[in-house]
């Protein structure tokens, strides 16, 4: 599993080190680029390689041969003979692979560069200076710990842009699963995550168990003909939540290690899902050297769920929940304050989860208001200033920050700074007397419009 996770973060990094050195950022890179041509006798040793590489390694052998034919046969028909770019060059072919195979994971970049890393890689795995460029890179993103807090309501938030190997990750990962360990519920946000290591998923999803391991999901490795599996582990650091509802968040970007997470708890019934059918790329692998100009992407696994002896190639997973993805996080505390509430111990425990509600649905069902009627509130209301600005709102007391108003009715008004307090207007006889300023504890406060 750490030598597929290597594979795809070398793949990765040559990806964004191609674009910041060959893309454009600097006039040289520009010339050269604008100067690059593939001949046609490298085109041919570029199709020609790709065939033999898919056929050794490519997961479903009869496909390698399908997409190797096609190109081939494209290559001879002419179809290639007007791209002078190698970097066109590469995205027409691997266009050309994926309407065979329908494999996301399949990518054919071009980068002189970093073949020459990727070959140092696979010479020596433990190069220090190739590892110590990953963690660097790595850390740059907090291993893909983009966010952890949380919300209203004692419920977590967990934002993880990758799933990062353990052995640089872990003690990141120990340190969110810890500080969101006695929260009432969890959202785990992978809306904007394409994948990693199956041992972060493997450490992750420990936490949501105890008692006798869990089996998570199988591989089948065409290189070898090997199957491995994964499972829970019996020790994690710090406190499991067994008991603790599960949340995750997807939307069409979730790809890959993303959608084993999510598809795995789905199965296991250990979470509900939120949002949007997933981007449909069950095939790990690994990067591949053409020649010393192109690199290929070759899925050389497949994933094989437990429970359903298949998985999500091509087809995504599918939410429990389906809603955009921007309305994604918001159903989500919705339905846990629904539930929440519901479970309320005593009154006050009831009105304060019903707060955050009134908030979350208004949210999600935004109001309205006049032109007209916003432009009636503007005044001085003691120390509170409402001021017209843009077509909206804003509140500001004196000594204090400028707030946008969010409005919930034609009255009353949210901030999205301040989830303990509203503004209510008063009116008589549809004249603007004065404010009341609402807070979650049940107390209220006015003050008289200034004349």
């Amino acid at each position: 599993m750490r030598n597929f996770f290597k594979g795809q973060f070398l793949f990765t990094l040559l990806i964004i080190l191609t674009f910041i050195f060959l893309g454009g950022q600097h006039l040289n890179g520009l010339a050269q680029e604008k100067e690059l041509r593939i001949s046609k006798e490298e085109k041919e040793q570029v199709i020609h390689k790709i065939g033999e590489i898919l056929n050794k390694l490519y997961v479903y052998p009869e496909k390698a041969e399908k997409m190797s034919s096609h190109v081939t046969e494209k290559l001879k028909s002419g179809d290639y003979d007007t791209i002078t770019s190698p970097q066109a060059f590469a995205s027409r072919v691997a266009g050309d692979l994926r309407k065979i195979s329908k494999d996301l994971h399949i990518r054919v970049v071009y980068g002189p560069e970093f073949v020459e890393l990727l070959r140092r890689e696979k010479e020596n795995q433990n190069d220090p200076e190739l590892i110590k460029l990953r963690i660097e890179e790595l850390r740059k993103t907090n291993f893909g710990f983009k966010e952890v807090k949380i919300l209203p309501g004692n419920i977590g938030y967990l934002d993880l842009r990758q799933f990062a190997g353990t052995e640089y990750a872990g003690e990141t990962a120990v340190a969110a699963m810890n500080f969101l360990a006695n929260c009432e519920a969890l959202i785990i946000d992978l809306r904007n995550n394409g994948g990693g290591s199956p041992e972060m998923i493997q450490l992750l999803t420990s936490y949501f168990y105890e008692g006798e391991p869990v089996h998570l999901n199988s591989f089948y490795w065409r290189p070898g003909d090997k199957r491995t599996q994964t499972w829970t582990l019996p020790h994690v650091p710090g406190k499991r939540i067994p008991d603790t509802d599960i949340y995750v968040l997807t939307s069409r970007r979730t790809f890959s290690a993303a959608e084993e997470f999510s598809y795995n708890l789905r199965n296991l019934k250990r979470a509900t899902l939120i949002g949007e059918i997933t981007g449909g790329g069950a095939h790990p692998g690994g990067p591949e050297v053409v020649n010393d100009n192109f690199i290929i992407n070759v899925p050389k696994g497949r994933a094989i769920n437990p429970i359903t002896n298949t998985n999500w190639e091509g087809v995504g997973v599918e939410p429990h929940i389906k809603v955009p993805q921007d309305k994604a996080l918001a159903t989500a505390q919705v339905k846990v304050l629904e539930k929440l509430t519901d479970q309320a111990k005593n009154k006050r425990e009831k009105s304060v989860y019903e707060w955050h509600l009134e908030s979350l649905r208004a949210e999600l069902n935004p109001f309205v208001a006049a032109s007209g009627i916003l432009r009636s509130y503007v005044g001085k209301y003691g120390p509170r200033t409402i001021t017209f600005e843009n077509g909206e709102l804003y509140y500001q007391r004196e000594g204090r920050p400028k707030y946008k108003m969010i409005p919930m009715s034609e009255e009353l008004f949210m901030f999205k700074e301040l989830d303990y307090f509203r503004i209510k207007f008063i009116k008589e006889n549809g004249v603007v007397k004065a404010i009341t300023g609402v807070y979650d504890t049940g107390r209220t406060d006015k003050n008289i419009k200034d004349k």
